[in-house]
């Protein structure tokens, strides 16, 4: 009994020393402010200003078109005979690409341009002539006509005296006339006065003989007038065929005169489409070696080996300008583009630079660079999306760094248009109901609003 005692005495006191080595029960009041402390905090989370970005993707480019890589033409058809440069070379303006051989059967003839020089130098000759006969034939015309001008003068002339001629005759006839009327009235008077016995028979046989002599000098004076019309017919038919014998011989030297100007005409044609050959000949071999439009580098060579044929126009190699200006485009989805202003601010980070890039807070950002956006395109590209072409913003801001400038056209970009501040839970609910960003446009700098 006293045993037993005895060990619930020690039962009794080790549970009085357990009670004293058991933890106090204050778990659920620490968990709860806990929770509170992070309630707090995530409400201040939701509070804190949150930066509206657009994001986009695309690749490294030049801004302006001349900087862009190229492909190099040959601007004739040819055969390649010897390549003056390599891959990845370096060339300046006007350096030697490609030379290349003729390959057309019209440009065989190594000593084709001394040929078209001695055919132009006869054409020449042709022309010469040509301009020489020109001056004879001008000098005939001129002949002509100071010898029809004499001949004209001695034909009127001629003319005019058989007028004369005609007047004087026309006179006489008309003076011979009137003595034979006088002279008839005359010998009636004396028959009257010889039936009377007042004149004897001599009297009118002498009055008849002169009536008759009168009568004579009419008809010869009538003869004479005949004569002098027909004399100035004559001279009238002869004056007209002097004319028409001028004018035929004024028409055949005008129809010299027109083959020696169609003569000059057609050879100075011919000297012309010879200059042209000859321009063209020289222009051709001067385009049997392929030049560099301008400096950069020879990115790839578009045909190989020695001996083939190219065609006219035919690219040969792609050349990438040196030191281009470069710029960004980036694609970005149709719903956002409206929001986006010419002169908003971009945030870019380039494949090959590291950087960390918050999109809620760019200012933290570290590794990326500042842009400009410098062009919006007016259509859509394929896929729906529309490009933007972002420049380097100039100045460069005092926290930014210039571009790389080992950047190369190509390469991967990753960019983010910014646009207005709000809070952050304003920007968790727009993501969770698919709302686009704000249509309030970003505020502008100190320096623009003076």
């Amino acid at each position: 009994m006293s045993k037993n005692l005895t060990q619930i005495k020690n039962w009794e006191e080790l549970s009085v020393q357990t009670n004293s080595k058991i933890l106090k029960a204050k778990g659920p009041r620490v968990l709860g402010k806990v929770m509170l402390i992070l309630l707090f905090l995530f409400i201040v989370l939701l509070l804190l200003p949150w930066r509206q970005t657009i994001p986009g993707r695309g690749t490294v480019t030049a801004l302006r078109p001349e900087d862009r890589p190229q492909t190099v033409q040959n601007q004739i058809g040819g055969r390649i005979e010897h390549w003056a440069v390599r891959e990845g070379q370096e060339v300046e303006k006007g350096d030697t690409i490609l030379v290349i051989s003729e390959t057309s059967q019209s440009y065989f003839d190594p000593e084709l341009p001394a040929r078209l020089n001695e055919q132009l130098d006869a054409k020449r000759g042709s022309e010469t002539a040509a301009s020489k006969k020109m001056d004879a034939t001008n000098l005939q015309i001129r002949a002509l006509s100071d010898g029809l001008r004499y001949q004209l003068s001695a034909a009127e002339n001629k003319v005019r005296q058989a007028q004369n001629y005609v007047r004087i005759d026309s006179a006489d006839l008309l003076a011979v006339q009137q003595f034979y009327e006088t002279t008839k009235v005359r010998l009636e008077r004396y028959e009257a006065g010889y039936k009377n016995g007042l004149f004897s028979l001599t009297d009118i046989e002498t009055r008849r003989l002169k009536l008759q002599e009168d009568r004579a000098k009419v008809i010869s004076q009538q003869n004479k007038l005949s004569n002098s019309a027909q004399n100035l017919l004559n001279s009238s038919i002869e004056l007209d065929n002097i004319r028409a014998k001028y004018q035929e011989s004024l028409a055949k030297a005008q129809s010299d005169m027109s083959s020696a100007v169609s003569s000059r005409a057609s050879a100075q044609g011919d000297i012309a489409k010879l200059r042209n050959d000859i321009s063209n000949i020289n222009i051709r071999r001067g385009l049997y070696i392929v030049r560099a439009p301008q400096s950069g580098y020879v990115v790839k060579t578009l045909k190989a080996g020695i001996g083939e044929n190219i065609k006219e126009g035919e690219s040969v190699a792609t050349l990438q300008p040196k030191s281009p200006l470069v710029a960004a485009e980036l694609y970005v989805s149709a719903m956002d583009v409206p929001l986006i202003l010419d002169t908003s601010d971009v945030r870019l980070q380039f494949e090959g630079w590291p950087s960390v890039q918050f999109s809620g807070w760019p200012s933290v950002a570290v590794g990326t660079f500042a842009g400009k956006i410098s062009a919006i395109d007016r259509i859509s590209s394929t896929g729906g999306k529309y490009r933007l072409l972002i420049r380097q913003t100039s100045p460069v801001p005092t926290k930014d760094e210039p571009w790389p400038p080992q950047l190369r056209q190509g390469s991967g970009v990753y960019g983010r248009i910014i646009l207005r501040s709000v809070p952050l839970w304003y920007e968790i609910w727009r993501q969770l109901n698919g709302f686009p960003p704000s249509l309030e446009k970003e505020p502008t700098s100190s320096k623009e609003k003076s």
